[in-house]
């Protein structure tokens, strides 16, 4: 009966089996924990798994009418996951070398991703000292049998994979109290879980690859961009556009050529973007916010030679001179004129080879995914800025760990106004959603506080990035039920205040989710979600990132961050060696990347940024964060903006500058509430400066370097 079962199986969803290895590795006790896509899932871990397993399962389902015909076939053990006896029980049967089959979210999953991992499946492994061995079920979530009606595109019979990793062992943790020992174990094998769904993604290949993979499971119709045009662009007129425009961007440029795109967030953007990957040239994503010198460093360190704007965008942008002096030594050409060459023949061309691409590209096999597929750069706000090479095997290993920690699916709409400069807006903003199957509105400026709002509640958006400038900004022009409709906002690039956290609160009854990362991460190392959360830090590591803190003299709590991982950088493209690629490598060795980031990290994970390395003064040998003069200051004076600077001073080393938006800020009364808040009197400013206007950078931080040379200039030094 069992063979004929997967003879069928394999006929109808072409099952394939990975990882057989793994499970004779894990011997004679084991508990197999898997994630629960459909109603099919123990009929393909029973056909297809060689020994008679056991199915821990739900009293309440085991008695379903519908249920008990199969269960005929297999060996039970029912059981409630929140009674203490039935935990007992399936520990003691566990204990006599068996394997068990446990679904540890309890349910079928309602939203294609993981649910809740309940404790009750770690302490069974735990006190029955049976090895943890997660199988990743996938492709039965796309079934009518599952429960994702009108959340996916259902079909009748997908291909399935059944993957098996390597067998895990729960570490026995000191904690004696109970309640927190259960919790412990049950946060494990949430990260076990967590774990296989990124390491069973597809991250190996190119974006391209993905692309297609996306319009194959969501469909060639399915509306995914949209931009201020108002015209959505569906997979297949993507792929067509895609290859239209590539064509003509290969035809100006060389196979590997390094080609800047000076574009704000539209549809063609994403076109050009993809296009110039396709035929092997590598996009470098300009910051048109930087101003002329940046964006001339900038060119001169990735060796770019030509660029592609837009008419339309240079004059609306007031670009005009900018570009015009780049073309001085610079090749421009405009996405205007590359649009009127596209021909009719083009056209066509286009349309059959993307309806065709899935056959082509893949017999191309084009395994570029240690490539570079971007080149950014960043920030500049402590110095030149620097470019970063980030490979396609980058950019999708980071779009799987956010998708394995959130609930995100093909009902969502996403908002998307950071750049595609900045890494946030591409990785997050823009590749995670398109991937997903997520319906993308691109806007081209976050600096549209009040306009932004509106888009949103046309829009019905579901989902808003934002950084904490930009954030404080919407929530303070937005009517209070302009986001009525968003489920999750997410904050980075800059620390989020406890002002704007309350103000979101408060207004919309939103929590904003803060998260954590750098450019040469591709971007994102952590983040708050809704079923991890913690006030005040960034949340918990993505899966697949290795840490380690290095001691830092003067610092007492936490470390410098060095992080490794498939997420982190080819290498930089540095202004002293234009052309020439640096990979990462820190204290721990090669493939390491130092953050130079200050962070504490807590028994459960969660990270708590201290500040930048460069951003410590030392004062008398003590190391003082700016970052906390700046909390110190947002609290006492909440709604404006504060910047700290550290000055050279010849008796102390350092001394600390407050530049604020708040007029009337005294130092008497900075220096009362860091008492009052537990800062030494270190952390109180020498002086206090008044500034209308701070200077940013297109992310919304502060530049630093601008504002250093302001204050010298104020105090005549």
């Amino acid at each position: 009966m069992k063979k004929l079962v997967r003879w069928v199986l394999t006929v109808l969803f072409r099952v394939k089996l990975i990882g057989m290895d793994n499970y004779r590795l894990a011997g004679e006790r084991v508990l197999i924990v898997a994630n629960h896509t459909s109603y099919l899932d123990p009929l393909l871990l029973w056909a297809f798994l060689p020994d008679e397993v056991t199915f821990a399962i739900n009293t309440d389902v085991a008695q379903k009418w519908w249920a008990r015909p199969a269960l005929r076939f297999a060996r039970v053990f029912a059981m409630d996951p929140q009674q203490p006896l039935s935990i007992k029980s399936l520990t003691n049967y566990l204990r006599e070398d068996r394997k068990a089959v446990i679904f540890p979210e309890g349910r079928i999953t309602v939203t294609g991703a993981l649910m809740k991992v309940y404790d009750g499946a770690a302490m069974v492994a735990e006190r029955s000292a049976a090895a943890i061995l997660p199988i990743r079920i996938d492709g039965a979530q796309y079934t009518p049998v599952s429960r994702l009606h009108g959340v996916v595109r259902l079909r009748w019979f997908p291909p399935v994979t059944l993957n098996i990793l390597p067998p895990r062992d729960l570490m026995h943790s000191a904690v004696t109290d109970a309640h927190d020992r259960r919790h412990r174990m049950g946060l494990m094998l949430t990260d076990i879980m967590s774990d296989m769904m990124f390491e069973t993604g597809n991250h190996q290949q190119t974006l391209f690859a993905a692309l297609l993979d996306a319009r194959r499971i969501h469909g060639g119709g399915h509306k995914v961009l949209e931009d201020i045009k108002r015209k959505p662009l569906s997979y297949n007129g993507l792929i067509a556009q895609t290859l239209a425009l590539g064509q003509k961007l290969a035809n100006i440029s060389s196979s590997g050529e390094h080609v800047g795109l000076l574009l704000p967030n539209t549809n063609a953007t994403v076109a050009a973007f993809l296009g110039l990957q396709l035929h092997g040239r590598v996009p470098a994503m300009m910051n048109f916010g930087a101003g002329l010198r940046s964006l001339a460093s900038a060119c001169r360190t990735a060796e770019i030679k030509t660029f592609v704007t837009s008419r339309r965008f240079v004059v609306n942008a007031k670009l005009e001179a900018t570009v015009e002096t780049l073309a001085n030594e610079l090749t421009v050409v405009f996405l205007e004129d590359l649009a009127e060459s596209i021909t009719r023949t083009n056209k066509i061309r286009a349309l059959i080879g993307s309806l065709t691409a899935s056959v082509w590209y893949r017999a191309r096999d084009r395994k570029r995914v240690n490539d570079a597929a971007v080149i950014l750069f960043t920030s500049g706000s402590e110095g030149e800025p620097k470019g970063v090479m980030l490979s396609h095997g980058n950019l999708l290993a980071n779009r799987e760990q956010l998708a394995a920690r959130l609930d995100l699916n093909a009902q969502d709409t996403i908002l998307n106004a950071l750049p595609m400069f900045h890494a946030f807006g591409l990785t997050a903003g823009t590749l995670l959603p398109l991937l997903y199957g997520m319906r993308t509105f691109l806007y081209p400026s976050p600096l549209h506080y009040r306009i932004i709002p509106e888009i949103a509640y046309d829009l019905n958006a579901t989902i808003l990035f934002g950084t904490n400038t930009f954030l404080a900004g919407y929530a303070k022009h937005a009517h209070p039920y302009d986001f009525y409709s968003v489920r999750y906002v997410f904050a980075g690039a800059e620390k989020l205040q406890d002002d704007t956290r309350r103000l979101w609160v408060d207004k919309f009854g939103l929590r904003v989710l803060e998260g954590y990362g750098a450019t040469e991460t591709s971007p994102i190392l952590a983040a708050n979600t809704p079923m991890f959360y913690r006030e005040g830090t960034v949340g918990r590591f993505m899966p697949g990132i290795d840490w380690q803190l290095e001691s830092v003299p003067g610092v007492e709590e936490g470390g410098r961050l060095h992080v490794a991982g498939p997420n982190i950088m080819l290498g930089y493209l540095r202004p002293q060696r234009p052309g020439h690629l640096e990979p990462p490598a820190s204290r721990f060795g090669h493939g390491w990347y130092d953050t130079g980031d200050i962070v504490k990290i807590d028994n459960e994970g969660y990270v708590t940024i201290c500040g930048r390395v460069k951003r410590f003064a030392k004062i008398g040998g003590e190391m003082v964060s700016l970052t906390a003069v700046e909390e110190i200051a947002a609290k006492v004076w909440p709604g404006h903006l504060h910047a700290a600077v550290a000055l050279h001073d010849e008796r102390k080393g350092e001394r600390i500058l407050l530049v604020t938006q708040y007029r009337e800020a005294q130092r008497a009364e900075f220096s009362r509430a860091a008492q009052h808040q537990g800062y030494s009197e270190l952390h109180a400013p020498r002086e206090i400066l008044y500034a209308k206007e701070m200077p940013l950078l297109g992310s919304g931080k502060v530049d630093y370097p601008a504002l250093t040379s302001l204050v010298h200039k104020a105090l005549g030094e």
